[in-house]
Formats: structure tokens, C-alpha cells, sequence
């Protein structure tokens, strides 16, 4: 079997299911949700702008559930926008956020002017049984770059979807080496905008798109000879539209 680069495993498998049936089995008492807020900079007074967010995210935003974190888009439709991601957290976290104070003038003097617009602010809930990512811990330095798979569910039923991300799950666990990749799910409806399920594939580099791995060969080995085109077929009837991004962690602006 033809080996598949690392490219195309992430674009194949990054799968999903319905968000309500997904979010009604986990019943959990514990979960990791995180905030991600998409800005577009002021790139007259980006320098300004790094600075002043690096020490807004260092002085309020350093460890724990309000951890800040932020990344540059470098591709897709939203390139040159940034992400402030906080998290991982829990809803209760946010009663306890930094807000009132010298945190909100700090962000209003400091970081708001140098922005253009606010593009979305959304809450995404992890896969934690599904996704491949006991590997990672809180140095992003270690997996910098993210391949971000937006997907749209269309409108009535979609059978098959839990198997669907059960086989992914499969394959991407049995694959050789180190492949982080998980699937998170937009906890409030987007409307147009049809952000409804992301998936990340994590890479240490660039070169790392370049390495092959047997993706249908393994995906056939761990869920049945005739489950690729099942496979396939899942995806066309269960989806209306997806789109890819990169990120890219940027440790300045985190305040890391």
C-alpha cells in the first residue's frame, strides 16, 4: 500500500461527530474546554501590540486554567489574524477569571487599542476518550505548529458519525511514532459562520508535514478491508463544508 504523507493523515483524519451527541456522553464531572478569542492586529503597531500582550498574558495570564496562550494563523481564510487562547479550563473557571480591576484598564488601555476587530470569541470542549494527546504538556514550544481542520455539519441527521470517530481514533493511536491529534468541539452555535468541530494535528516542524506513514494501510489493518470507503461515505453525508488553518505558537506574546 502506497504510503500516505503526514499531510494527507491530517486532512483524512480529523473527524467528528454530531456536537450534541458527543457533548451528552460526556458526563464527566471533569472536562477541558478553552477559550479561543480571534483578533485581527493593527500590523501599523504590531511591535506595540507584542509587547504590550506579552506582558498583559505574563502578569495575569501565566499558569493554571487562565493560561494564556497565543498563535499566529499563517494560512486559510483567517491568515494574519492571531488567536488568545485561555486554557485548559472549566466553566467555573470562569467565575474566578482576572476581570475588575487593573486586568480589564490594562487590556483597554493597553492591548484593545492595537486591535482592529474582534472576529469570534468561542468555547471549545475536548474528545479527552477519542484524541491522542497524553503526549502533550504545557511547553507549546515542543509542538509549535497546529493544523487546524474546521468542519460544518449539515442540517438533519447524521448517522454513522460515532463510529466515524471511533475508526480515526484507531488509526491515528496505531500509527508509528509520536502523532498528537485530537477533536474539539464548539460548545455555542456559530450560525453562518459553521464553525461547528475543529481538529489539531500537532507538528514539532514544518518538516514534519513531509513524513509518510501508512494511513489507509493502518486505518484497513484496525477497522476492517472494506471500512475505507464506509469511511468515505460517512464524510459526504455528514458534512456541508470544512476548511484548514495553520498555527503557529508565538511565546512572545504569551509572556512564556
Amino acid at each position: 500500500m502506497k504510503k500516505k504523507s503526514i499531510s494527507f493523515l491530517i486532512m483524512v483524519a480529523m473527524l467528528f461527530g454530531a456536537i450534541e451527541t458527543i457533548n451528552a456522553q460526556d458526563s464527566s464531572e471533569t472536562y477541558k474546554i478553552w477559550e479561543d478569542i480571534m483578533l485581527t492586529p493593527d500590523n501599523t503597531k504590531l511591535k506595540v501590540l507584542q509587547e504590550n500582550m506579552r506582558k498583559h498574558n505574563a502578569t495575569y495570564h501565566k499558569s493554571g486554567p487562565h493560561k494564556a496562550t497565543v498563535y499566529n494563523i499563517t494560512s486559510g481564510p483567517n491568515a494574519g489574524n492571531i488567536i488568545w487562547e485561555m486554557g485548559p479550563m472549566m466553566y467555573k473557571h470562569n467565575d474566578t477569571r482576572p476581570a475588575e480591576g487593573s486586568h480589564d484598564a490594562d487590556w483597554r488601555d493597553n492591548v484593545m487599542p492595537y486591535i482592529k476587530k474582534i472576529q469570534t470569541i468561542e468555547y471549545w470542549r475536548s474528545n479527552d476518550k477519542l484524541n491522542n494527546t497524553d503526549m502533550l504538556d504545557d511547553d507549546n514550544s515542543k509542538y509549535p505548529i497546529m493544523f487546524v481542520r474546521y468542519f460544518e455539519i449539515k442540517d438533519g441527521p447524521t448517522p454513522g458519525v460515532n463510529t466515524f470517530f471511533e475508526r480515526i481514533s484507531k488509526t491515528v493511536k496505531a500509527l508509528e511514532g509520536v502523532n498528537p491529534w485530537g477533536v474539539y468541539y464548539n460548545e455555542f452555535r456559530q450560525g453562518d459562520l459553521g464553525r461547528h468541530i475543529a481538529t489539531f494535528s500537532f507538528s514539532p516542524n514544518w518538516a514534519d508535514f513531509d513524513r509518510d506513514v501508512n494511513w489507509v494501510e493502518t486505518f484497513k489493518k484496525v477497522n476492517g478491508e472494506n471500512s475505507w470507503q464506509n469511511q468515505q461515505d460517512l464524510f459526504n453525508a455528514t458534512f456541508e463544508n470544512s476548511w484548514d488553518e495553520i498555527w503557529v505558537y508565538n511565546k512572545h506574546m504569551s509572556g512564556h
